[in-house]
């Protein structure tokens, strides 16, 4: 055990240094060559005040978005809870590295500390997870086709997309493989717990407290869940992607990038190009990746260099330092956030509809009480 503790550490010494070196490097060399920080700062006072409102106003309407898809993945969350958790949530994955890993392990923990059943949230995680991924993959080929149409494709990004819609595609019939029949998840499941059992064993672990029957559970309950609403998760995952992406548009036309340099599809596609790096997860958030790669598309494009630097910083300042502030600011009042109808030794979600047994044969949770997604 000593051992593995010492590789953990290790290892974790690494991470650290190895995002620390990325960040260094990207803001103190790399940036600094494709334009003067001076000139940067140039761009940014230049901002008129009509274009900073409408900034401000994109950010709002980004961080608003943030709560839709939590509310349809799991039954029973409001509004103003579904908004503070995700900007929580989120804020782990700015602060800590380790990616979206990391940022579904604080939003099951969040969620479980507001009482809501374990099931339930690890459904929603799943979910949530799952439809952001794949938006994440196929915005990439969404980004070739609009580019083809407007002119020639770029071969970079024709290959990136190429590969992520393979990707896009493999994953999804995974998926569908498993949500489509409760024999083929319960397999899975109990091949899952054994290889688990075999790896904790060698670390004198007892055996997992799952097992193939949890899986087929889950994978009745969800199956249950999307056949109402995977059309307005779907829908709530697209809007919330173009939010994001409302923000860059706004920050490159603030900042004096017109059509004539990058037209919107342009920025789309490096936006998009962006996005897939930033699921490498080398720094918290993909800081320093993301601004880099962001940064050399859009000049490749055709945008002016310190114009486009300035546009992506301002982008990438509204899209962090926001969730940052307000995720913080939820921490601080957690526990005052607690639903007011918390889970209740009568079988009873923090909204108050009664909760599934989610047996063999049980009607998928939340059909009869649950309250529509807003």
């Amino acid at each position: 055990m000593c051992l593995v503790n010492g590789l953990r550490r290790h290892h974790k010494k690494i991470g650290t240094a190895l995002a620390l070196g990325v960040v260094v490097v990207t803001f103190g060399f790399v940036l600094p060559r494709i334009a003067d920080y001076r000139d940067v700062w140039d761009a940014i006072s230049a901002l008129e005040p009509a274009w900073i409102v409408a900034l401000l106003v994109a950010t709002a309407v980004n961080l608003v978005t943030y709560a839709p898809p939590w509310m349809i993945a799991l039954p029973g969350l409001r509004f103003l809870q579904a908004l503070a958790f995700t900007q929580a949530s989120t804020a782990v994955t700015f602060a800590l590295p380790g990616g979206g890993l990391v940022g579904m392990a604080g939003s099951f923990a969040l969620l479980k500390s507001w009482s809501f059943p374990t099931q339930d949230v690890a459904r929603a995680v799943t979910l949530t997870g799952i439809w952001n991924q794949l938006a994440n993959l196929l915005l990439p080929v969404v980004a070739v086709v609009l580019v083809a149409a407007e002119s020639e494709a770029d071969t970079h990004l024709t290959t990136l997309a190429f590969v992520g819609g393979a990707i896009f595609g493999v994953v999804a019939l995974a998926i569908g493989l498993v949500l489509w029949r409760e024999d083929l998840a319960q397999a899975i499941g109990d091949l899952a717990a054994r290889s688990a059992n075999r790896v904790l064993r060698s670390f004198r672990r007892g055996p997992v407290r799952w097992s193939g029957d949890a899986f087929a559970r889950f994978q009745v309950q969800t199956v249950g869940l999307l056949r109402r609403r995977w059309h307005v998760l779907t829908l709530a995952a697209i809007v919330g992607n173009l939010a994001v992406f409302a923000v860059l548009l706004v920050a490159l036309r603030a900042v004096g990038i017109g059509a004539s340099e990058v037209t919107w599809i342009e920025a789309f596609a490096a936006w998009s190009i962006a996005r897939v790096m930033g699921l490498i997860p080398l720094t918290p958030g993909g800081l320093g990746v993301i601004e880099l790669g962001l940064s050399a598309v859009l000049v490749g494009f055709g945008g002016a260099n310190a114009e486009v630097v300035a546009a992506v910083l301002v982008y990438r300042f509204l899209t962090i330092v926001p969730t940052l502030v307000l995720g913080g600011l939820t921490m601080l009042v957690w526990r005052r956030l607690h639903p007011s109808a918390a889970a209740a030794s009568g079988g009873r979600n923090p909204s108050g509809d009664a909760e599934s047994s989610g047996g063999e044969g049980a009607e998928p949770q939340g059909r009869d009480g649950e309250r529509p997604a807003r």
